[in-house]
């Protein structure tokens, strides 16, 4: 079972093996990867996805396996499905160009969006108010119809392009018998992070073979962060829109509320996912993969942090310069979102669904 050069391909490597889990089953109670797998005697491309996306990395199967490297069978399943699991963002990405260039280079693009965006409300802002002169006004410094016509044509893309690719993973994994108490089941694992848990709660094997709950509550700071950033940037388009309040909000308004402890979640949460994957053994980490997942963490931070940051300098001439980056910042991040990292939120929940409709019928 060593590999040849014919196995160069992942998911004929991953695929052979799922063959020798389903032989073994030492692992099936686990997590719901191997029940799942136990439910197919031969694999297809499309069910290789299924599965690299149902899989968590919590890397406890690695540590468990008797046929891990550096024994000759190879069984690496955190690995080899988080190669392909990068290779399905990349497959079902539209369009699929932009797939392939934020996978060939993720620093770079990110880099190069940054600088392109920021001239761009630079520009745009030349004709409007100098940082102190606004006096926290951003629509001072950078117009207001500029701004949201900007921000809304980028939004409808990426909801475009992100629909259209969980659509086609979707089909791809023939997704079917979905009803409300499979649902609600699925959202419920996705919400609670369930398969990050590990055996009894205990945490799952991640950065190392010690089980720790520390990835597991990274992802939350993580992910309800970024809903209360979300939950506050509606907020003020509901102030300025039907109650006709413009920013800057006082601190104890809604929309800051939200908005400094949402920032705050995410700067935690990503710096910690940041230094865990920083530690972790190198034995479960994909290297091939691992630099996307770099680029968005870094992009995900600055766009936190520059956002807190404008909190400090509203009243200074350091305004224009902080917003500009701020908003270049939230600019190139909605961009990334169909093809980086984040799009593992919902291919997961398309994973889960299925697995749950499948225990279910």
């Amino acid at each position: 079972m060593k590999e040849t050069k014919d196995d160069s391909n992942i998911y004929t490597i991953a695929t052979k093996s799922c063959v020798i889990c389903n032989s073994c089953r030492y692992c099936e109670g686990l997590c719901a990867v191997f029940p799942a797998m136990e439910k197919y005697r031969e694999f297809s491309d499309r069910q290789i996805d299924y599965l690299a996306n149902l899989c968590h990395q919590c890397s406890e199967c690695f540590y468990d396996c008797q046929y891990a490297p550096p024994h000759e069978f190879n069984v690496s399943i955190p690995t080899q499905f988080a190669q392909v699991r990068k290779e399905s963002y990349k497959k079902y990405a539209f369009p699929n160009f932009l797939g392939r260039a934020f996978d060939s280079s993720a620093w770079l693009t990110t880099i190069l969006l940054v600088v392109a965006l920021f001239a761009g409300f630079f520009v745009a802002s030349t004709q409007t108010m100098a940082g102190e002169q606004a006096r926290g006004d951003f629509f001072a410094v950078i117009p207001y119809e500029y701004m949201v016509s900007t921000f809304s044509i980028v939004s409808i893309f990426v909801l475009v392009a992100l629909i259209t690719g969980f659509v086609k993973f979707a089909r791809a994994i023939e997704l079917s018998g979905v009803n409300a108490r499979v649902f609600v089941r699925s959202l419920k694992d996705a919400l609670t992070l369930k398969y990050l848990g590990g055996h009894k709660s205990e945490g799952c094997t991640y950065p190392n073979d010690k089980r720790s709950n520390a990835r597991r509550i990274f992802h939350h700071f993580t992910a309800y962060g970024f809903v209360f950033c979300f939950i506050a940037t509606s907020l003020g388009a509901f102030y300025h829109h039907f109650l006709h309040l413009s920013a800057p909000y006082d601190i104890t308004q809604l929309p800051k509320i939200f908005g400094s402890i949402g920032g705050v979640a995410l700067c935690i949460g990503v710096l910690g996912l940041f230094v865990l994957k920083l530690i972790a053994d190198r034995e479960i980490v994909d290297e091939k993969s691992v630099s996307m997942d770099y680029a968005f963490l870094f992009m995900l931070f600055i766009a936190s942090f520059s956002g807190l940051l404008l909190m400090f300098v509203k009243e200074s001439a350091l305004l224009s310069y902080a917003l500009w980056f701020h908003l270049s910042c939230i600019m190139v991040f909605f961009l990334m979102i169909p093809y980086s990292k984040f799009v593992h939120i919902f291919y997961r929940f398309i994973a889960l669904l299925k697995y749950n409709a499948q225990e279910e019928a």
